[in-house]
C-alpha cells in the first residue's frame, strides 16, 4: 500500500504526542468552534486504524476495510448523482432542498459541517469527485469515521432520530466525544488520542444498538409537483422497521449481520492499544455489488481512492454474503399429469428484512427452466438478457407497466419478481422517488416473524401478495404448472433466486436527461449489464417420466 505523506505526518504525531505534548489534552478543552475541527476526515483515523492483523495474519485494518465499502464510498456512487440530478431537473424549484436532503446520506461529513455553519449542502458544486484525503475533502469522505463514531444515543430507534436525524454534540463541546465499544487502554492512550484528533474515545453500548444504522436507514421522502409543492410522502426505505417487525428485533442486530466479528483478539488500533476480543471489521457488507464494480472500473472519473484490491475484496465480500446469507430455494411437490408438470418453488427469506430491501430499485426473482430427457427445454421463465433486462418482464418492456405477484405460473412470459413499483399521485408507475406517493406492488420476501396482517403501514405488502396464503413471514411459494407437450422425461427442473441491485427500467428511466451524470450512468449501466445479476441461491429436481 503507497502511503500518503499526510497519513505519515498523523502517524508520527501519534507516535510521539504523548511524549512532547502531554499537557495538550487539557488544552484541547478551550480548542476552537469551527466545523472542520469537529467533524474531521477520515485520513485523520486512517493512519492509527490500519495495519490490523489477526493471529493468522488475516488484514483486517478498519481503514483499509471501510475505504473499500459503500460507506466510503456513498458520494461517490454514480447511481446516486445521477438519481440526484434527475430530481433536481425534475423539480428544479427545489433543487437546493433536494441537494440537501440527498446530501445527508450520502454526504454526510460535508452536510454536517454545513448543517453547524447554518446552510444547505451544495451536492453539484462539488461534483465531479476528486481523489483526495486532504483536510478539505470531506464531500468525498462519504459517510466518514467523524460521523457514525459522533452520534449521540439520544432518541435512536425512534422516529424522531430517522431520515438522518441523530443527534450529535454541539459544536462548545471540547474535547468531542468518539464512541465506540471499547475504553481507551490507558488514559494516555485516550489522551493522545484527543491531541492527534480531538476526539476524547468514550464507551458506549449505542454503538451497538440497530437504533443507530436505522437513523439512517429508515427514510420518508417527500413527492413533489408543479412549483415545488408537496403532494405527499414515500416510506422509501424501511429496512429498521422491517427488522423491528420480524424474529430478528431482539436476536440480532445491524451490526452483528453487516459488522462481522475478526477472528480472535486483534488491536484496535497500530498504536497503543493491545489486543483484544471483539472487534468488528468495518466492511459493511451490503448488497450492491454493481456499484463496487463500478467504482473500480471507473475509478478516475469517479474520483475513487480505494485501491483495486481493495474494490475486489469488497466485490467476493459482497458476493460470498449474498449467496451464504440471503435466501434458500427448495423445489417440492412436484408431479406429472398428463401433458402437464406441476411443481411449487418455495424462497425463504434468511435476512432480518425484505428480501431484497432498502433503495427501490433492487429487485429479486425466479429462473425456472424445465428441460426434456433429450435436452430441449420445455419451459423457461424469468430469463436474463444481456441488457440487464428480464425477458416478459412487462416493466422492463413498457416503463408504464409492470408485472403482477403471481401465486400460480403457467407460461413462460409470467416472471415471479419480488420487487417494489412506486406509483405517483395518479396511480402511474415511476421511479422517480420524488413523484412517488404510494406503492402499486411490494411482494418482497417477508422475513421470519413479519405478519403482514398487522404490519404498519409504511412495511405494508401490496397488491396481490397481500391475499397470497403462500406468502407469509419468512417465505414465498409459487406453483408452477406448465404444457410439456410430447416431450418426454425424466424432466430436469432447476429454480434459481437472480438479484439485481438496479433494474433495467431503473436505470434507463435516466436516459432522458442530458446531463452528465444521469448519461454517465447509463452508460455504465450498458457496459455492465449483462452482469448486473448475481444467482443467490438454486435447487434441481427430477420429475418421473411417467405421466
Amino acid at each position: 500500500m503507497t502511503c500518503r505523506p499526510s497519513l505519515i505526518l498523523h502517524a508520527l504525531i501519534a507516535a510521539f504526542s504523548c511524549f512532547l505534548l502531554p499537557n495538550a489534552a487539557g488544552a484541547q478543552n478551550t480548542g476552537d468552534n469551527s466545523s472542520a475541527s469537529a467533524y474531521r476526515v477520515s485520513s485523520l483515523c486512517y493512519a492509527c486504524h490500519s495495519n490490523l492483523k489477526t493471529a493468522t495474519g488475516e488484514d483486517v485494518s478498519i481503514g483499509k476495510e471501510w475505504r473499500g465499502s459503500l460507506m466510503a464510498n456513498a458520494s461517490r456512487d454514480p447511481y446516486w448523482q445521477g438519481s440526484v440530478r434527475r430530481e433536481a431537473l425534475d423539480h428544479p424549484e427545489v433543487s437546493g432542498v433536494i441537494q440537501n436532503d440527498c446530501g445527508s446520506c450520502h454526504m454526510p461529513l460535508q452536510h454536517l459541517r454545513d448543517k453547524a455553519d447554518g446552510h444547505e449542502t451544495e451536492v453539484f458544486k462539488y461534483l465531479p469527485m476528486k481523489a483526495e484525503l486532504g483536510p478539505d475533502s470531506a464531500p468525498e469522505d462519504g459517510v466518514s469515521c467523524a460521523v457514525c463514531h459522533q452520534v449521540e444515543p439520544t432518541g435512536l430507534g425512534t422516529p424522531a432520530t430517522y431520515n438522518g436525524n441523530f443527534a450529535v454534540a454541539p459544536l462548545t463541546e471540547h474535547p468531542r466525544a468518539a464512541f465506540g465499544p471499547f475504553a481507551a487502554n490507558s488514559d494516555r492512550a485516550n489522551q493522545t488520542h484527543v491531541v492527534t484528533t480531538g476526539y476524547s474515545i468514550r464507551p458506549s453500548s449505542h454503538m451497538g444498538d440497530a437504533g443507530l444504522c436505522g437513523s439512517c436507514h429508515t427514510l420518508t421522502t417527500i413527492a413533489r409537483g408543479p412549483g415545488g409543492k408537496e403532494l405527499g410522502k414515500l416510506p422509501e426505505q424501511m429496512v429498521y422497521v422491517e427488522w423491528l417487525h420480524s424474529d430478528y428485533n431482539g436476536k440480532q442486530t445491524c451490526q452483528q449481520c453487516h459488522m462481522p466479528v475478526a477472528a480472535g483478539q486483534v488491536a484496535l488500533a497500530s498504536l497503543m492499544s493491545s489486543p483484544r476480543d471483539g472487534l468488528r471489521r468495518h466492511t459493511f457488507t451490503g448488497a450492491n455489488f454493481l456499484i463496487e464494480v463500478m467504482l473500480d472500473a471507473h475509478r478516475d472519473e469517479l474520483g475513487v481512492t480505494a485501491h483495486s484490491d481493495e474494490l475486489a475484496a469488497a466485490v467476493e465480500r459482497t458476493t460470498q454474503f449474498l449467496q451464504s446469507q440471503s435466501a434458500r430455494v427448495t423445489l417440492n411437490t412436484a408431479r406429472v399429469s398428463g401433458e402437464e408438470l406441476t411443481f411449487a418453488v418455495k424462497v425463504e427469506n434468511l435476512t432480518g428484512h425484505k428480501l431484497p430491501t432498502s433503495f427501490p430499485s433492487r429487485r429479486a426473482w425466479l429462473h425456472v427452466t424445465v428441460i426434456a430427457a433429450d435436452g430441449q427445454v420445455v419451459f423457461e421463465s424469468g430469463k436474463l438478457n444481456p441488457d440487464g433486462s428480464i425477458a416478459g418482464n412487462a416493466n422492463d418492456t413498457d416503463p408504464r407497466r409492470y408485472s403482477p405477484h403471481y401465486t400460480k405460473i403457467t407460461k413462460a412470459d409470467e416472471v415471479q419478481i419480488f420487487e417494489p413499483i412506486l406509483g405517483d399521485v395518479d396511480g402511474h408507475v415511476t421511479t422517480g422517488l420524488l413523484s412517488a406517493v404510494q406503492y402499486l406492488k411490494d411482494n418482497r420476501i417477508l422475513p421470519k416473524g413479519f405478519d403482514k396482517n398487522s404490519a404498519p403501514a409504511e412495511i405494508a405488502v401490496h397488491g396481490e401478495a397481500s391475499t397470497d396464503a403462500g406468502f407469509i413471514a419468512g417465505s414465498s411459494t409459487t406453483t408452477y404448472t406448465i404444457n410439456a407437450g410430447a416431450a418426454k422425461g425424466p424432466f430436469h427442473i432447476a429454480a434459481e433466486l437472480v438479484y439485481q441491485p438496479i433494474g433495467f427500467r431503473w436505470a434507463h428511466n435516466l436516459e432522458p436527461y442530458k446531463e452528465a451524470e444521469p448519461e454517465r450512468f447509463v452508460d455504465y449501466y450498458n457496459q455492465a449489464a449483462a452482469h448486473s445479476a448475481l444467482v443467490l441461491t438454486h435447487a434441481d429436481a427430477q420429475m418421473s417420466a411417467e405421466r
